[in-house]
């Protein structure tokens, strides 16, 4: 089976190039304006996707100090669950005008929900797909309400065994979800490069039959190009106008100048997998002639045996090929063979 998706007439699958989504999350910095800013930039950037993330700090948790609500360690280390999404939340209200500002760009919009009413906001909008988060992949009341949209559903892995998998796969088809990708995932911020696990990428597809890719987490981009050399087609990374300006997930998004070259360089990729051949390519036909072939290095009488000396193989290529060496050395010249000329068996007795 060569699965496919189509999502706002772009088909995405294992023979066209990758799907670049550029991941707003919250850095927006609580500015309506600074989202819209970034909606721009990220059309300039010549993404294929703008994703954003649909909730609210309710819709996530609740509101307490209380230790198992408190983050230990790493980029939001002390900080409470509610006041992290409290900060970075894009709230319900600016999603038309995201929308609708990303459609007027010519860009594809579409987000995560991770409840009921921001899939049926989404819906209201008319998001042409949609995005479950890794952290909700086992929330598979989302994903069955979600699935039954009957859109196209791109659900991220991080944190997943193959059983967690295997089950919001199950839920998605069985809910009416026909087009999905899932998308490999360390749901680490930022994630180590020698933690990718990128050979999980083929298994994936194999394993579920699916469109596969990226939620890519680490720095830079050479982790997304390796991915799209392992068969990956979607490539979600997440954005920012600058890091220097702070927001919940700037030190591991992408500037503007940063993510265009993400896709640049994943296509430039995909385009050089090109297929199997051991044909020459037409770029180096012209270049046949550089290689080696057989000539006369000193002039050669006619019945003069030809030996090492006055013959050898050496660049251009217009001789005798290389490997007929040996049933050239000591043949006889038919006439005169003047040196620098290439060998052929007309020449020779």
């Amino acid at each position: 089976m060569n699965p496919e998706v189509m999502i706002d007439g772009r088909k995405i699958g294992p023979d066209e190039p990758p799907y670049i989504i550029c991941e707003l999350s919250g850095n927006h910095n609580g500015s309506l304006d600074r989202a819209l800013a970034m909606i721009d930039a990220a059309a300039d950037t010549g993404c294929d996707a703008i994703k954003l993330q649909t909730y609210s700090p309710d819709s996530l948790t609740i509101a307490s100090d209380k230790p198992d609500f408190r983050i230990s360690g790493g980029l939001w280390d002390g900080r409470t669950l509610y006041d992290l999404y409290e900060e970075a939340h894009t709230p319900f209200d600016w999603h038309e005008a995201l929308f609708t500002r990303a459609r007027d760009r010519g860009v594809t919009i579409f987000s995560t929900p991770f409840d009921e009413y921001g899939a049926d906001l989404l819906a209201d909008l008319g998001a042409p797909a949609y995005k479950i988060a890794s952290f909700e992949a086992v929330d598979l009341a989302l994903i069955a309400h979600v699935a039954r949209k009957g859109k196209p559903m791109i659900i991220s892995t991080g944190l997943s065994g193959l059983g967690d998998i295997e089950r919001a796969v199950a839920t998605a088809r069985d809910n009416g979800c026909e087009e999905l990708v899932l998308l490999h995932c360390i749901s680490s911020y930022p994630a180590p490069d020698d933690q990718s696990n990128l050979r999980t990428i083929p298994h994936l597809a194999q394993a579920f039959d699916t469109v596969v890719g990226l939620s890519d987490h680490t720095m830079g981009t050479a982790v997304s190009v390796a991915a799209v050399a392992l068969g990956a087609r979607v490539i979600e990374k997440h954005f920012t106008l600058a890091r220097a300006d702070g927001g919940p997930d700037s030190a591991f998004s992408l500037e503007p100048d940063e993510f265009r070259r993400l896709c640049d360089e994943t296509r430039a990729c995909f385009t050089a997998l090109g297929r199997v051949s051991y044909q020459i390519a037409p770029a180096e036909k012209a270049n046949r002639a550089f290689r080696r072939s057989l000539y006369a290095v000193a002039d050669i009488a006619p019945g003069e045996e030809l030996t090492a000396t006055n013959t050898r193989s050496i660049r251009p290529g217009y001789g005798l090929a290389p490997h007929y060496r040996d049933q050239v050395l000591g043949r006889r010249a038919r006439t005169a063979i003047a040196r620098g000329t290439a060998l052929n068996w007309e020449l020779l007795a």
